[in-house]
């Protein structure tokens, strides 16, 4: 039987991240996913590296400092997966006085402390490139923040900690575990019986259910789950910036350059099950509606691209409505038989290396925190041309890398977590790319 310092029960940023931080410091880890790495959640975010400048109404002021901070950090470690960006904020007529907007943008600079990016500033009325998009005159703000590959980010912490020594088991669920004598003994559904001295679980919208079903815990923190929905649009603007526009309701959606495309999200709708992750034609509406309130060029439900939503499991804090709910996260140790187990509600991609720190020193597990100044492996797509091209740029020889070193088991994998071919591949194109994936598959010892 196989025997792990830790067992690490989800492959979505937390989990990949603690298993990094683990590995990094000498244990032994395995870390299980049901699916592929970042399947859900983790590649379905607005792809930010952000403060969250709308936290600062909720006074979450430790989490956007955290989150400033983490932002200099991945702009350090991942430059290949984590760029500036500017954002544009528009001040419309009822929404947020404009003082409390500048005062919001200078608290956001004074918590992020000494940065490389640009402070806020007031947008002159002569630029006209930002200017220009929008309906009508606005007072105009600018500030900086972030953009990521949230899913290659997800895949690369992955590849660094089997790097180091971890196993990463995709399509690999834990069935159950219990605690014997001081450890678990943890059932897998690939078959195998493993022993592990702890256990981390890191199931994202699933947290709840693996700690209560298949660990038995009696956990007090409770999660609450909201989905956040995004669509892809033909471009609405000229230019790399971001917009970040005030809806009617007082909620905030983004506006991103996503290639040729608009990435416009997100929305706050709670749902009752982790698996209800598709938009619906309210949101849908909503989001277009926000859209249109602000920009010259018009967008409708049939313009739609590309839409996808993610499942955030949020601590549970009591507030009455869903965008009010902490975006900060919370661990909940608990000893079991004298067999430690220890979850993860809430977090954000932004936190999740500091995050993993924490639960490092949660459990007590000894080591130097190490991840801060240490570079992610990886720069971009694996630049080889090499056999056939399946389309988009897509050649055999970047199809058999990913099988091999980043964990991509079908083609959906390799379309939509270790690249957004899978917006412009046909469905022919999709089909041979996983025929040629199980063909590898079937070959391999």
């Amino acid at each position: 039987m196989d025997s792990f310092d830790i067992l690490i029960v989800g492959g979505g940023i937390n989990g990949a991240a603690i298993a990094r931080d683990a590995a990094g410091r000498g244990l032994s880890v395995l870390l299980v996913e049901r699916d592929d790495l970042a399947s859900h959640t983790s590649s379905a975010s607005s792809k930010l590296i952000h403060g969250g400048l709308r936290y600062l109404e909720q006074y979450e002021f430790r989490l956007v400092r955290e989150s400033l901070h983490e932002r200099e950090t991945l702009l350090k470690t991942a430059p290949h997966l984590v760029r500036p960006l500017r954002f544009i904020l528009p001040d419309p007529k009822g929404g947020r006085p404009w003082w409390l907007i500048r005062l919001g943008l200078w608290l956001y600079g004074l918590l992020a402390g000494r940065s490389s990016l640009p402070s806020p500033r007031a947008v002159r009325r002569d630029e006209a490139e930002v200017r220009a998009p929008l309906k009508g005159e606005y007072k105009l703000a600018e500030y900086w923040d972030a953009w990521v590959d949230d899913a290659r980010l997800v895949v690369l912490n992955a590849v660094d900690a089997a790097a180091r020594g971890a196993e990463i088991a995709t399509r690999t669920a834990l069935v159950s575990a219990r605690a014997e004598g001081g450890r678990w003994r943890a059932e897998l559904s690939d078959g195998r019986t493993i022993d592990a001295g702890m256990i981390v679980n890191a199931a994202g919208p699933w947290v709840a259910e693996v700690l209560h079903e298949r660990l038995g815990g009696s956990g007090k923190a409770g999660v609450r789950l909201v989905k956040g929905s995004h669509i892809a649009v033909p471009r609405l603007y000229d230019g790399e910036h971001a917009y970040i526009l005030q809806a009617g309701d007082g909620r905030v959606v983004f506006a991103l350059p996503y290639g040729d495309l608009s990435l416009v999200g997100t929305t706050d709708a709670p749902v009752e099950q982790p698996d209800d992750a598709e938009p619906d034609a309210a949101e849908i509406d909503y989001l277009c509606a926000t859209a249109n309130a602000y920009f010259v060029q018009q967008t409708v439900p049939a313009d739609v691209r590309w839409s996808f939503a993610g499942i955030r499991a949020l601590y549970d804090d009591g507030a009455a409505k869903a965008k009010d709910v902490t975006r900060d996260y919370r661990l909940e140790l608990e000893e079991r038989d004298g067999a430690t187990l220890l979850s993860v509600f809430g977090g954000k991609i932004t936190t999740a290396r500091a995050l993993a720190e924490e639960v490092m020193a949660k459990l007590d597990v000894g080591g130097e925190a190490w991840t801060r100044e240490a570079m992610l492996p990886g720069a971009g797509r694996v630049p080889d041309e090499s056999g056939r091209h399946f389309g988009g740029g897509l050649y055999e020889g970047e199809v058999r890398y990913l099988v091999a070193h980043e964990f991509a088991r079908t083609a959906e994998d390799v379309l939509w977590r270790r690249t957004k071919l899978g917006l412009v591949l046909g469905a022919d194109e999709v089909a041979a790319l996983e025929d040629f994936i199980q063909n590898i598959a079937i070959r391999s010892p």
